[in-house]
């Protein structure tokens, strides 16, 4: 048993993993340079080549006394060393190339859901989670506490990491800041809400809608149609319907919750809450 809780957990761990870079940089030494790409030339010793290229569908940039040159599928680095060994052997003595991809093209990301502005978005290349998010204005009104990244990989491999606003926006760990790479997919989901049904000696009867991006609690739901009444009982059942189509009943003790006896309930969609009067 043991054992299969390590492995369970050795996977669990794999997402964060895998996302878990301190900066773009670590990721972009080994980006390949694909059509759409627009990168920066600089040499030092020929002015003439500092110029800005976007690569043609061919896979070549247009450079200055050099005409068409390939760089598709190279890394920057990659170029950087072509294209110096090209200008020392037939223009200068030395060459000091400097590449950088300024924007990426060819896998552009998307950010999707309860956002301002959903949809794929002209990425510089060098994008946090939230400088993404901001780059799509922002949260929408309807946006919930989940936000997922879809990766990628070369081999056609993807992998999902979740993470919640909370854990973006007021931990004070910065990993959940993750850099956003070429070709991600970035999904803020909307509310999720679900409706309990009250019944009884409860102050406000009838369907109440909640958030339910988190546990939704017997007493935060009770609370929320304005509390029992005098008369109730503070015995609480609570009617589900199991996977079967079966109705099983729970019961709670509403005093031993609120004296932190017994744990607060977590009720589930389409629970019916039912307070009965108390004789007492």
């Amino acid at each position: 048993m043991m054992k299969r809780q390590v492995i369970r957990l050795a996977l669990l761990a794999v997402p964060i993993l895998f996302f878990s870079r301190s900066s773009f940089g670590q990721e972009s030494g080994g980006y390949r340079i694909g059509s759409r790409d627009l990168l920066e030339i600089k040499v030092f010793q020929v002015p003439d080549l500092n110029v800005e290229r976007r690569v043609d569908d061919d896979g070549n940039i247009d450079l200055p006394l050099i005409g068409d040159f390939p760089v598709a599928g190279l890394t920057a680095d990659e170029v950087r060393d072509r294209l110096e060994a090209m200008l020392t052997a037939k223009y200068v003595n030395r060459a000091d190339v400097n590449v950088t991809v300024k924007e990426v093209g060819s896998k552009p990301i998307s950010v999707l859901g309860a956002v301002g502005h959903p949809g794929v978005l002209g990425y510089p290349g060098r994008w946090t989670l939230i400088q993404a998010l901001t780059a799509a204005g922002g949260a929408a009104d309807n946006a919930g506490k989940k936000i997922s990244v879809l990766r990628r990989a070369d081999n056609g491999l993807t992998d999902t990491l979740v993470i919640t606003t909370d854990q973006l926006y007021r931990s004070s760990e910065p990993k959940w800041n993750i850099p956003i790479l070429p070709g991600d997919t970035v999904n803020v989901q909307g509310k999720s809400t679900a409706t309990i049904y009250l019944l009884g000696e409860i102050s406000k009867n009838g369907p109440v809608t909640v958030d339910s991006d988190e546990p939704i609690s017997l007493l935060r739901v009770i609370a929320s149609a304005g509390g029992l009444t005098d008369r109730a009982s503070h015995t609480i059942r609570i009617k589900r319907k199991g996977p079967d189509g079966k109705v099983v009943e729970l019961k709670a003790n509403y005093a031993r919750i609120l004296a932190g006896k017994d744990p607060d309930m977590i009720l589930k969609p389409d629970d019916i809450v039912l307070v009965k009067e108390s004789f007492f």
